[in-house]
């Protein structure tokens, strides 16, 4: 979505209208003022018209000198401010800044004054006589030219800034670059569409990377969230795009993002036809990489639109998309992981949970079961790392997971359960159990929400995995779940929830779930509830606060 940009009457009409409108009555009141001692007061306009042979040629002798010096003043001014923009954010900016028509305009504006100015001058004759003349149609456009050339000076820097700024230079690179893959051009060209549609990618890429260093988040999200739209764009004019637009192939198979490829995995992008997402995803990797543990939330909007992307593909059916995204989500994480980014990764976690849940609403459980995979094989990963809370938030993500595939009836339920009760199970060596408690409290909250949907048969599988326990362990965890009584985390967070709250109707279901524990020493206040127990169950315990 382009960002709005200043209307014309703001940077050319108003001030061209305020400044002509002093002028004018500056020159009036001062004429009237000077008239009035002459007894005619229309004198000096008449002199307007027809002015003096010798004032008028001094005017104008100075007209050329004028016009070039402020023709200077405006080309330096404007030069310094182009360079600037241009080593903060890209070289682009130079190149779109002089192919502006408006630039182009107001210089041949200043260059026609200053000729007509000269050339006026050349023919005023002041001999007196028959042999005099005086060209004042010709005085007359040429004041005219230099009254608007000295007018539209500080409008012409109004717009000069106006276009200069950042956003609205990422706009226009996402809008010429998309201009460019529509283009309906012949075979010859295609190469050359590929080469700039690429480099448009990059440029809105080095923005993001460069406002970064300078500490500008807006105009870095604002070239991240240009990706975004760019790439989802592009899914509506693909259809229309030649067979060998999709070839990774010549100038497009030695840019830095492919050539390091093996010769297969570049076929395999061609023949799945997509190396321009493949581009826009790669230029999201660095900018991410960028982003880790220097300016997080650049890395949470990069997440943020590889889910919309994802989930854009997957209603357009672009199943190739959304595994690719799907890929760039795992690399999102192992980066996070190896640069020990807990607070990334936990909102990487986040949005690609949101991607499965959104796919089980399209009906595409199978990706939603591949998800929790993923989940699990990068939550014990992170347990590897010495970073158990990674692991703890992926506990809590399939817990929601799960909440949610119940809600909508999904196939792949039971899948996502297995999956969900091994988390906490090493593939080698021994998992240190006492730092798996957020694990185990997820799937109690699983449990207690089967509880509340009458599904006792799942909440038992709940029960089954956990039979094995330490008591004791299992009780504290109760007492924990028991005692939270805020929904929201204690502190600023960018989900604000808490994961160990449970509303009371779920804490009623808590308390008969950990009833099918024999042996559970009693909670802190020692209450037995009335809730009946179930057969060959023992009594429910229900936990008040104290």
């Amino acid at each position: 979505m382009a960002h709005p940009t200043a209307s014309p009457w703001r940077i050319w009409l108003l001030p061209l209208s305020v400044l002509l409108g002093l002028s004018l009555t500056l020159f009036v009141l001062t004429c009237l003022a000077d008239s009035s001692a002459l007894g005619d007061p229309w004198a000096l306009f008449r002199l307007v018209i027809h002015p003096n042979p010798s004032a008028a040629a001094n005017t104008l002798g100075n007209a050329g000198e004028i016009v070039a010096a402020v023709l200077a003043i405006a080309i330096t001014v404007v030069a310094i401010i182009v360079e600037l923009a241009s080593n903060r954010y890209t070289h682009r900016v130079t190149e779109l800044f002089i192919a502006e028509p408006t630039n182009f305009f107001v210089m041949s504006l200043f260059v026609v004054t200053a000729v007509e100015a000269l050339w006026v001058t050349m023919i005023i004759d002041q001999s007196q006589g028959a042999g005099g003349f005086m060209p004042y149609i010709s005085i007359g456009v040429t004041m005219t030219l230099l009254t608007a050339c000295l007018l539209i000076l500080l409008p012409y820097f109004n717009f000069v800034f106006a276009y200069l700024n950042p956003v609205q230079i990422v706009d226009r690179i996402s809008t010429h670059t998309l201009e460019v893959i529509a283009h309906k051009g012949g075979k010859a060209d295609i190469d050359e569409r590929k080469r700039e549609a690429s480099r448009g990618v990059e440029q809105l890429a080095d923005v993001a990377v460069n406002a970064m260093e300078h500490r500008d988040k807006g105009v870095s999200m604002a070239s991240v969230n240009a990706l975004k739209q760019l790439a989802i764009d592009y899914q509506g004019v693909r259809a229309g795009l030649s067979p060998a637009w999709f070839r990774v192939e010549g100038e497009i198979a030695q840019n830095p993002d492919f050539v390091s490829m093996d010769a297969a995995v570049l076929g395999e992008v061609a023949q799945r036809r997509i190396w321009f997402e493949m581009k826009v995803l790669r230029q999201y990797q660095m900018v991410y990489a960028e982003a880790l543990n220097h300016m997080r939330d650049i890395a949470y909007v990069i997440a943020i639109n590889t889910r919309l992307l994802a989930e854009e593909a997957a209603r357009q059916n672009q199943t190739e998309l959304l595994h690719l995204c799907m890929k760039f989500f795992n690399t999102y994480l192992r980066a996070a992981i190896n640069a020990k980014d807990v607070r990334t990764a936990y909102n990487v976690f986040n949005q690609y949970r949101l991607l499965a849940e959104a796919l089980l609403s399209y009906k595409r459980g199978a990706y939603a079961v591949e998800i929790a995979r993923y989940f699990k094989y990068y939550g014990l990963i992170s347990f590897s790392a010495s970073l158990p809370f990674i692991l703890e938030t992926v506990a809590y993500d399939l817990c929601t997971l799960n909440e949610t595939a119940l809600d909508r009836s999904s196939p792949v339920l039971d899948d996502l359960l297995r999956l969900f009760l091994r988390v906490d199970k090493e593939s080698e060596g021994e998992v240190q159990e006492a730092s798996l408690r957020g694990v185990r409290k997820a799937q109690v909250k699983l449990a207690t929400y089967y509880l509340l949907k009458d599904d006792r048969t799942r909440a038992r599988q709940v029960y089954e995995d956990m039979a094995g326990e330490d008591l004791t362990r299992l009780a504290s965890i109760r007492d924990e779940l028991f005692g939270v009584q805020s929904s929201e985390y204690w502190e600023i967070t960018d989900r604000g929830a808490n994961f160990d709250y449970l509303p009371k109707e779920r804490k009623v279901k808590l308390a008969e779930f950990f009833s099918w524990f024999p042996g559970l020493p009693v909670g802190r206040s020692g209450f037995v509830s009335q809730l009946p127990a179930a057969p060959g169950e023992g009594a429910s315990v229900e936990f008040i606060d104290e």
